[in-house]
Protein backbone atom coordinates (compact mmCIF):
# COMPACT_ATOMS: atom_id res chain seq x y z
CA UNK A 1 0.00 0.00 0.00
CA UNK A 2 1.04 3.67 -0.96
CA UNK A 3 2.33 6.14 1.55
CA UNK A 4 -0.55 8.88 1.97
CA UNK A 5 -1.37 10.85 -1.34
CA UNK A 6 -1.79 14.37 -1.15
CA UNK A 7 -4.19 15.72 -3.58
CA UNK A 8 -2.27 18.35 -4.80
CA UNK A 9 0.54 15.94 -5.16
CA UNK A 10 -1.14 14.88 -8.39
CA UNK A 11 -2.26 16.28 -11.91
CA UNK A 12 -4.18 15.16 -15.41
CA UNK A 13 -2.00 12.35 -16.93
CA UNK A 14 -0.63 11.06 -13.99
CA UNK A 15 -0.63 7.23 -14.57
CA UNK A 16 -1.29 5.34 -11.83
CA UNK A 17 1.44 2.24 -10.96
CA UNK A 18 -0.06 -1.25 -13.02
CA UNK A 19 -0.69 -4.75 -11.47
CA UNK A 20 -0.35 -7.38 -13.03
CA UNK A 21 -2.67 -10.28 -12.33
CA UNK A 22 -2.70 -13.92 -13.46
CA UNK A 23 -5.80 -15.33 -12.83
CA UNK A 24 -5.30 -19.99 -12.23
CA UNK A 25 -8.58 -22.14 -13.05
CA UNK A 26 -8.37 -22.65 -9.19
CA UNK A 27 -8.74 -18.90 -8.41
CA UNK A 28 -11.81 -18.56 -10.59
CA UNK A 29 -13.50 -21.50 -8.57
CA UNK A 30 -12.46 -20.22 -5.31
CA UNK A 31 -13.99 -16.51 -7.03
CA UNK A 32 -16.93 -18.67 -8.01
CA UNK A 33 -17.11 -19.64 -3.64
CA UNK A 34 -16.81 -16.36 -2.17
CA UNK A 35 -18.74 -14.54 -4.52
CA UNK A 36 -21.86 -16.86 -5.11
CA UNK A 37 -21.26 -16.54 -8.89
CA UNK A 38 -21.76 -20.22 -10.03
CA UNK A 39 -22.08 -19.96 -13.58
CA UNK A 40 -20.45 -22.85 -15.32
CA UNK A 41 -18.23 -20.39 -17.83
CA UNK A 42 -16.26 -19.75 -14.63
CA UNK A 43 -15.15 -23.25 -13.96
CA UNK A 44 -16.60 -26.05 -16.08
CA UNK A 45 -14.52 -26.11 -19.56
CA UNK A 46 -16.88 -28.75 -21.32
CA UNK A 47 -19.76 -26.20 -20.96
CA UNK A 48 -17.93 -23.30 -22.00
CA UNK A 49 -17.25 -24.56 -24.92
CA UNK A 50 -20.67 -26.11 -25.73
CA UNK A 51 -22.07 -22.81 -25.66
CA UNK A 52 -19.33 -21.49 -27.89
CA UNK A 53 -16.53 -19.70 -25.57
CA UNK A 54 -12.94 -20.94 -26.41
CA UNK A 55 -12.93 -22.75 -22.85
CA UNK A 56 -13.30 -20.87 -19.27
CA UNK A 57 -13.72 -17.24 -18.79
CA UNK A 58 -12.69 -14.77 -15.78
CA UNK A 59 -15.66 -13.39 -14.08
CA UNK A 60 -16.41 -10.07 -15.09
CA UNK A 61 -16.74 -9.07 -11.12
CA UNK A 62 -13.06 -10.25 -10.60
CA UNK A 63 -11.94 -7.83 -13.26
CA UNK A 64 -13.33 -5.44 -11.68
CA UNK A 65 -11.71 -5.88 -8.58
CA UNK A 66 -8.28 -6.11 -9.98
CA UNK A 67 -9.18 -2.37 -11.34
CA UNK A 68 -10.43 -1.63 -8.05
CA UNK A 69 -7.15 -2.72 -6.83
CA UNK A 70 -4.95 -0.59 -9.21
CA UNK A 71 -6.80 2.37 -7.35
CA UNK A 72 -6.86 1.66 -3.77
CA UNK A 73 -3.40 0.71 -3.27
CA UNK A 74 -2.92 4.04 -5.61
CA UNK A 75 -4.85 6.12 -3.21
CA UNK A 76 -2.88 5.23 -0.34
CA UNK A 77 -4.68 4.77 3.10
CA UNK A 78 -6.39 8.16 4.19
CA UNK A 79 -7.96 7.92 -0.02
CA UNK A 80 -11.73 7.04 -0.42
CA UNK A 81 -13.02 5.31 -3.08
CA UNK A 82 -16.10 6.92 -3.78
CA UNK A 83 -17.59 6.05 -7.36
CA UNK A 84 -15.96 2.79 -9.44
CA UNK A 85 -17.72 1.79 -12.63
CA UNK A 86 -16.62 -0.73 -15.31
CA UNK A 87 -17.36 -1.75 -18.79
CA UNK A 88 -16.62 -5.36 -20.18
CA UNK A 89 -15.64 -5.46 -23.84
CA UNK A 90 -13.85 -8.76 -24.24
CA UNK A 91 -13.68 -11.97 -22.14
CA UNK A 92 -10.36 -13.02 -20.75
CA UNK A 93 -9.40 -16.69 -19.91
CA UNK A 94 -7.55 -18.00 -16.74
CA UNK A 95 -3.77 -18.23 -17.02
CA UNK A 96 -3.30 -15.11 -19.28
CA UNK A 97 -1.33 -12.03 -18.02
CA UNK A 98 -3.87 -9.02 -17.66
CA UNK A 99 -2.37 -5.90 -17.31
CA UNK A 100 -4.49 -3.64 -15.03
CA UNK A 101 -3.56 -0.07 -15.23
CA UNK A 102 -4.96 3.36 -14.91
CA UNK A 103 -4.35 7.70 -15.46
CA UNK A 104 -5.44 10.59 -13.56
CA UNK A 105 -8.00 12.30 -15.99
CA UNK A 106 -9.32 15.10 -13.48
CA UNK A 107 -8.59 16.83 -10.37
CA UNK A 108 -11.03 18.88 -8.70
CA UNK A 109 -12.73 20.30 -5.55
CA UNK A 110 -16.30 19.81 -5.24
CA UNK A 111 -17.42 21.23 -1.86
CA UNK A 112 -14.72 20.48 0.88
CA UNK A 113 -13.62 16.98 -1.26
CA UNK A 114 -10.64 17.79 -3.06
CA UNK A 115 -11.29 14.78 -6.08
CA UNK A 116 -9.43 13.23 -8.80
CA UNK A 117 -11.22 10.98 -11.91
CA UNK A 118 -9.11 8.38 -13.41
CA UNK A 119 -9.55 5.96 -16.62
CA UNK A 120 -8.91 2.66 -16.11
CA UNK A 121 -8.13 -0.44 -18.47
CA UNK A 122 -7.38 -4.46 -18.35
CA UNK A 123 -5.69 -5.56 -20.87
CA UNK A 124 -4.83 -9.10 -21.81
CA UNK A 125 -1.90 -10.40 -23.07
CA UNK A 126 -2.17 -10.47 -26.84
CA UNK A 127 -2.42 -6.64 -25.39
CA UNK A 128 -6.38 -6.20 -26.28
CA UNK A 129 -8.33 -4.05 -24.16
CA UNK A 130 -10.87 -6.15 -22.34
CA UNK A 131 -12.65 -3.71 -19.74
CA UNK A 132 -12.37 0.06 -19.39
CA UNK A 133 -13.53 1.95 -16.19
CA UNK A 134 -13.63 5.07 -14.48
CA UNK A 135 -12.78 5.94 -11.11
CA UNK A 136 -13.70 9.16 -8.34
CA UNK A 137 -10.93 9.21 -5.53
CA UNK A 138 -11.58 11.56 -2.72
CA UNK A 139 -8.04 12.55 -1.41
CA UNK A 140 -6.84 14.43 1.77
CA UNK A 141 -5.80 18.14 1.18
CA UNK A 142 -2.91 19.72 2.56
CA UNK A 143 -4.38 22.67 3.01
CA UNK A 144 -6.82 20.69 5.50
Amino acid sequence: MSENLFWEDVAAGQELPSLVKQPSKRQLVKYAGASGDFYEVHYDKDFAVEIGLPGLIVHGALKNAYLAQVVTDWMGPDGVLKKLSVKYRGTDIPDDALTCSGRVTKTYVDGDLHQVDCALSLTNGSGEQTTTGTATVVLPSRSG
